[in-house]
């Protein structure tokens, strides 16, 4: 959105010229939603009362979820509840959760029908019923192609997308789905349930929404079914929604991947030092930790240390390749298992496939920190080169080791793999890293001497 539009608009609104609502007309409501996020309460409320409560909605429906929450408590109660109910079912539902208990119900009670509502929040957010919308186009499978047409004309504008059309038996079970395409291109007496196909790619209510967004991904559709455990059609999951989740999910994993964790309820923006900092702390307490368990290993062989001095030359190199290493690993095992790329029967195949990668890489830099250590080091060659190699080979080794393991251990538990891709596998790979070079010098002391 041009700065020079927005400020346009600002001044527009200050100068109550008519000139506004013709502007408006013109914008997307996504940019209206932008504009809006930049204005006063005062200017929200009366730029809000330049829509009808259909655009109203639609520019909500565009805005961030601290926004509309911000949005809805400077409304007053009675337009707020008309805008609600000019939502979509899935949009409303994802705005009364973000609100107070108290607020929600008090907009819940302004509106007439609030059974279709009220069924969605039950609902886990981040659960295929919680993404789900009940705006869809089902029909029964003994109505004719012409019929079909002449009802989804009647219904179109209610729901929210006509590219599908869900064909449910009596019972309102799943049986089969037909693109907009082939509802029109199909002959004129033809029943739905002789043109319409039968693998039907579905979701359950309870399903989690990445594995919902992995299928609608691999099988690139603009919505997908929800139904309950009986196969009872309950509602769709649209590609909008998704691509929501898949910015979701990516965030949290980055956050995650460096030790920290999203500020909720508030944009990053407003929130306050100790807030961020409070998602951050902990994360660096344990590589604090992790900091001082490392120095104690040093304390330990600090007669190793005294009488190889050398050896302080190459503990940052040890340690920084383990560090790639590792991070390597976790970040390509943790990925994979959220895009679905590694399976859950494929999980243990992949760990000792990269045991091999870790024993390969580690070869190769092991042999190429031997000869450098060699050429430094003339002295104590070819000695200092063999621990030094060795070490870097066991490093790299088992950084790798490390890198898929705790991540995968974290994954069987029940718990986001993505949590330990960051200070859990730095700070264990640190301290093994270093172990393993002061135990490889010890054993090669009377070498060194």
């Amino acid at each position: 959105m041009p700065a020079k539009t927005v400020q346009k608009l600002i001044k527009l609104l200050k100068q109550r010229n008519q000139d506004l609502t013709n502007i408006m007309d013109q914008l997307h409501p996504s940019d209206l939603a932008e504009i809006l996020e930049g204005l006063e309460e005062e200017q929200q409320k009366e730029l809000f009362a330049l829509l009808s409560d259909e655009e109203a909605a639609l520019v909500i429906q565009e805005m961030e979820d601290i926004d509309q929450v911000a949005l809805f408590k400077v409304l007053d109660k009675e337009r707020a509840s008309s805008i609600l109910k000019e939502m979509s079912s899935d949009e409303a539902v994802d705005l009364l959760s973000e609100l107070s208990q108290e607020d929600a119900r008090e907009l819940l009670t302004r509106i007439e029908d609030t059974e279709e509502i009220e069924g969605l929040l039950k609902y886990a957010e981040d659960t295929a019923g919680g993404l789900m919308t009940t705006e869809y186009i089902a029909l029964p499978e003994n109505m004719n192609v012409e019929e079909a047409i002449i009802r989804l004309r009647e219904i179109a504008a209610e729901v929210e997308t006509a590219y599908y059309i869900y064909v449910i038996d009596e019972e309102n079970l799943l049986i089969g789905v037909l693109s907009l395409r082939e509802l029109i291109s199909a002959k004129d007496g033809s029943l739905l349930k002789d043109v319409m196909r039968t693998n039907v790619i579905s979701v359950e209510v309870e399903i989690d929404q990445e594995e919902v967004a992995r299928l609608v991904s691999r099988y690139d559709l603009l919505a997908i079914p929800v139904v309950d455990e009986k196969g009872n059609m309950r509602g769709i999951i649209t590609v909008d929604d998704i691509l929501d989740v898949v910015e979701e999910e990516a965030t949290e994993d980055i956050y995650h991947f460096v030790g920290t964790s999203e500020v909720r309820g508030v944009d990053l923006v407003n929130a306050t030092v100790f807030q961020v900092a409070a998602k951050r702390l902990p994360w660096l307490l344990v590589c604090l930790v992790g900091g001082l368990a490392s120095g104690r290993v040093i304390g330990v062989f600090e007669d190793t240390l005294k009488a190889i001095v050398v050896l302080a030359f190459f503990i940052p190199v040890i340690m920084d390749m383990g560090g790639n290493v590792g991070t390597q690993s976790s970040t390509v095992f943790v990925r994979s298992l959220a895009t679905g790329e590694i399976e859950a029967n494929e999980v243990w195949g992949y760990f000792f496939k990269e045991i091999r990668v870790g024993f390969l890489m580690g070869t190769v830099c092991g042999v190429m920190v031997s000869l450098a250590a060699n050429l430094l080091e003339q002295g104590l060659a070819p000695w200092i080169g063999v621990v030094v190699g060795i070490a870097m080979f066991s490093t790299v080794t088992a950084a790798a080791i490390i890198g898929t393991l705790i991540p995968l251990l974290f994954w069987k538990m029940g718990a986001d793999p993505a949590l330990t891709a960051g200070p859990f596998v730095t700070t264990i790979k640190d301290i093994t890293g270093l172990i393993i070079l002061f135990y490889t010098a010890v054993l090669f002391m009377d070498k060194l001497l």
